[in-house]
């Protein structure tokens, strides 16, 4: 059985056309999953991971809340790991990504998320509890009490005041018997005896006279 030359042609035509759509799709498809962009917000942060990217190209990374620059425009190249600190805020936040890829746009993505508010946590007040104060028991020293046996003699005798010495300054103390006076009142007693026996014989001696 012979085929025609024409068959084979356009078999082959039909092959070749299969192929490249096939490759066409690989191609296509390669770089679509090849590009992941991953990021994560909180109330307190924002999480970039983006990997997978061509190196060859110059990809650009942009975050912003609620319209204002977080992360300005930054160039990277296969990718980025980057945590970025959020502004205190008492409501949610809008938080915006802008990641323009350079080998084309398809692979580019804007997207948003909300940051919460970070709940404050309440530590629980602790009870107050009755404390009595300690009550350290002072015990105090008994005096002991003196028995009869007890002779304060000792006690007297060294507390009595000592006999007062005189003073070389005070006056001169009566003279006693046996002071430097003695002789002169006795030479005057026994003037005063002689003057009255002197007196006594002259009256004698006129009464006899006078008889």
């Amino acid at each position: 059985m012979t085929i025609p030359r024409r068959s084979w042609r356009a078999a082959g035509t039909l092959a070749a056309a299969a192929v490249v759509g096939l490759t066409g799709a690989v191609l296509t498809a390669g770089p679509a999953a090849a590009h992941t962009p991953t990021w994560d917000v909180t109330c307190t942060e924002v999480s970039l991971h983006l990997s997978a990217y061509n190196g060859n190209v110059a990809n650009q990374v942009t975050v912003t809340v609620d319209g204002k620059d977080l992360l300005p425009t930054e160039t990277f190249g296969k990718g980025l790991d980057k945590t970025i600190e959020l502004p205190e805020h008492d409501k949610a936040l809008t938080v915006r990504l802008v990641v323009k890829a350079g080998d084309g746009d398809q692979y580019s993505r804007d997207e948003s998320k909300q940051a919460p508010v970070c709940e404050e946590t309440q530590e629980p007040t602790p009870t107050p509890s009755e404390t009595k104060p300690s009550e350290t028991p002072t015990t105090a020293t008994p005096t002991p009490t003196p028995t009869p046996t007890d002779t304060p003699s000792e006690s007297a005798s060294s507390s009595a005041p000592a006999a007062a010495t005189p003073s070389p300054s005070s006056p001169d103390l009566a003279e006693t018997g046996s002071s430097s006076a003695t002789p002169i009142i006795g030479g005057a007693a026994v003037a005063v005896l002689l003057a009255g026996g002197g007196i006594m014989w002259s009256v004698r001696k006129r009464r006899t006279a006078q008889h």
